[in-house]
């Protein structure tokens, strides 16, 4: 999927035991890094991506051509500023913006892997991640970072890792992903195999495209990204480009050509194989249950200081789902501060120019970044 000849590509060379019992070896991981490390190494920020990102957080996407996926958080003065802090991202395993996945040929068959390649977790994905502080010579992270996916990858990496990070800033989340989103999630792995061009996931052998599919299913995901209000402000029942009903079943509405062109243009950018593998990754996450249930288990070992952040119209993963990390990591002891966010932008608010989300974040990172320095 990747067209991006200047890549930035981590050959890690030690073998990566996955949760599936299988082992990776050789593999690449793809990252891009924004700003300057500085001398003693200490401001670092490992920003994880939610399910359909990348490894371009801001500035234009090589690929795409657009901005980064967050540029309206992460940049020179923004919230996370590059002029302080080194901020690095990866692309995940089973990704398809060149970090290992099943786009890639496999070095046994010399066939592209398709869903040969084997299935993987939040766990693998934060697990394969942490050889980029290696590679940096990075002794602890002054932060990590992410949304959604992103934030799942949060959780795991500070149980993983608890030494490495000094913060530690899950946004919109959840340790655990709930029985409604494992459905939505299906939905839209359904959609995509249910397609014709899937051909059992060898579509990229057999020179097809299961974008069909593969729209639906991101146009469904969409809608769960937004909020009912959202919706109603934005399109309401607005027609297309015209005063009155076609009777037929072109988009009428404003909010049906909406969707429409986000899957279309979503088939152009992402692989439909990795959108299997990384909706299941997400389906299989749940923190507490790698700790008998009890999920304060997975923080005990560490003494980074926490922030939460929730939304106030975020139903895919709701304000009760991230205190409930909150409650967790009060039971220990733990340095936590939370805050709930006003916006009606849903799920997606972390992603946008939400002012007091943005203004909550630069000022736990800036007033943490000036304790760390004395």
């Amino acid at each position: 999927m990747n067209t991006e000849k200047n890549l930035k590509t981590l050959i890690v060379n030690k073998p990566l035991k996955l949760d599936c019992g299988k082992t990776i070896n050789n593999f690449p991981i793809a990252y891009e890094t924004y700003g300057e490390l500085n001398l003693k190494k200490n401001n670092a920020i490992l920003v994880f991506h939610a399910l359909t990102g990348d490894q371009y957080v801001t500035g234009i996407n090589p690929v795409t051509k657009k901005d980064g996926w967050w540029s309206y958080a992460v940049g020179p003065n923004k919230a996370i500023d590059t002029n302080k802090y080194f901020v690095i991202c990866t692309n995940v395993i089973g990704g398809c913006m060149g970090s290992y996945g099943p786009s890639d040929k496999d070095p046994v068959s010399d066939n592209i892997f398709g869903t040969n390649f084997p299935v993987i977790t939040i766990n693998d994905m934060v697990n394969a991640q942490y050889n980029l502080l290696d590679h940096f010579n990075i002794d602890k992270l002054f932060s990590i970072t992410g949304g959604s996916m992103g934030g799942m990858q949060v959780l795991q990496f500070i149980s993983n890792f608890p030494d490495k990070a000094k913060t530690v800033i899950p946004i919109a989340t959840t340790s655990s992903h709930s029985a409604q989103n494992i459905a939505l999630n299906e939905l839209g792995r359904q959609a995509i195999t249910a397609d014709s061009n899937w051909k059992d996931g060898n579509y990229a052998s057999n020179n097809t495209i299961p974008g069909k599919g593969l729209a639906v299913a991101r146009m469904a995901a969409h809608i769960t990204y937004l909020s009912k209000k959202g919706l109603q402000e934005k399109f309401g029942r607005k027609l297309q480009e015209r005063e009155d009903l076609k009777f037929g079943f072109d988009a009428d509405f404003q909010i049906e050509s909406y969707l429409r062109y986000q899957g279309s243009v979503f088939v152009d950018r992402f692989d439909a194989n990795s959108y299997l593998y990384i909706t299941r990754a997400m389906d299989y996450f749940d923190l507490a249950k790698q700790f008998d249930g009890d999920l304060s288990k997975a923080f005990k070992n560490t003494k980074a200081k926490f922030f939460i952040i929730s939304f106030t119209s975020d139903w895919l993963y709701p304000t009760q789902e991230n205190k409930e990390i909150v409650i967790a990591l009060n039971s220990i002891g733990a340095d936590v501060g939370f805050v709930e966010i006003e916006s009606d932008k849903g799920h997606d608010s972390f992603l946008l120019d939400v002012p007091n989300f943005l203004n909550a974040l630069k000022n736990f990172l800036d007033k943490s970044y000036v304790e760390n320095e004395k």
